[in-house]
């Protein structure tokens, strides 16, 4: 007896926490927490890791609670959709009340931890949920300049890693922000590309042109371009702290050749596996990036 409760115990628990993980969409969380880390390690003259760790927490606090918020928001849209319609509240395994919880909580545990940083992380972290969920979200249904507006907030966290280590926004933040900002486009693109049917089932206008055609499918090659460029700035010299070897500007060029390459087999099939290469490639390419900026630096 006591075996079988102790079993439902641990299946709900498990259940708690995969919903736990879904409402806050761990794995996305944990990308912008590798980001955000990045960011302050390139931006840390000495690494202080109570403050890596308050980073992370707060980061994936900030992420967490803007999923949240967006799930709730997006309910009974999410319930339409194949992929979302098994996320817990539309599923039914969480209330909107439980899930605005969660939301509040890692809002205000974001935003302190984050503070503790220094106040300038806190606020970029803070206009970051506005943006996400304030801006972003109801535009989706809206226009599809909705990815534009989610750029900014999706741009934020590697640049949020090196306000957290120097308590100041200049040209190199700027730089990392613009970087990822950029690859934004082709990244989220290639995704609404690929799940364009489902998100017109929620109503969402995710692609530029709103169709699957060369015009939507040229604008990925020309964001992945203008990204190209800018990921090799630092290696002129114009990005003050932010520098790179010109070993290391070969390499992210030619990683972003491999984008390039996906963009224009995408633009020449547009068809969904193309797309989805073109995704794969992308999230490939700003971990790689990333770490590729790090090593460089201490090397």
């Amino acid at each position: 007896m006591k075996t079988a409760v102790s079993s439902v115990k641990n299946t709900s628990i498990a259940v708690y926490f995969a919903d736990f993980k879904e409402i806050t969409k761990a794995r996305l969380a944990v990308s912008v927490v590798f980001s955000s880390i990045a960011g302050y390690f390139l931006g840390a003259v000495e690494i202080n890791f109570s403050s890596v760790l308050l980073l992370a927490f707060g980061g994936y606090c900030m992420v967490g609670a803007s999923n949240a918020y967006n799930q709730v928001i997006e309910k009974d849209l999410d319930a339409l959709m194949s992929r979302t319609k098994n996320r817990p509240i539309p599923a039914g395994r969480m209330s909107v009340s439980i899930a605005m919880t969660i939301a509040v909580i890692m809002t205000i545990l974001g935003i302190v931890a984050l503070y503790f940083l220094n106040p300038k992380t806190a606020m970029f972290g803070a206009i970051s949920i506005f943006l996400y969920t304030s801006v972003y979200t109801p535009l989706k249904t809206k226009t599809p300049l909705a990815v534009f507006v989610g750029a900014f907030p999706g741009a934020i966290p590697f640049m949020l890693g090196w306000v957290a280590a120097t308590d100041n926004f200049g040209i190199e933040p700027g730089t990392l922000f613009m970087i990822q900002f950029f690859w934004q486009f082709p990244h989220f693109w290639a995704l609404g590309w690929m799940l364009d049917e489902d998100y017109k089932k929620g109503g969402f206008k995710m692609l530029p042109t709103g169709k699957k055609d060369k015009g939507t499918a040229l604008q990925i090659i020309m964001y992945t371009v203008w990204m190209m460029i800018i990921s090799v700035i630092p290696v002129f010299g114009f990005t003050g702290r932010l520098q790179l070897s010109v070993v290391a500007a070969i390499i992210v060029f030619l990683m972003g050749t491999v984008m390039l390459f996906f963009a224009f087999r995408l633009y020449e099939k547009r068809d969904n596996v193309s797309a989805r290469k073109l995704m794969l490639a992308s999230v490939s390419y700003i971990t790689l990036m990333q770490l590729v900026y790090v090593i460089d630096k201490f090397i």
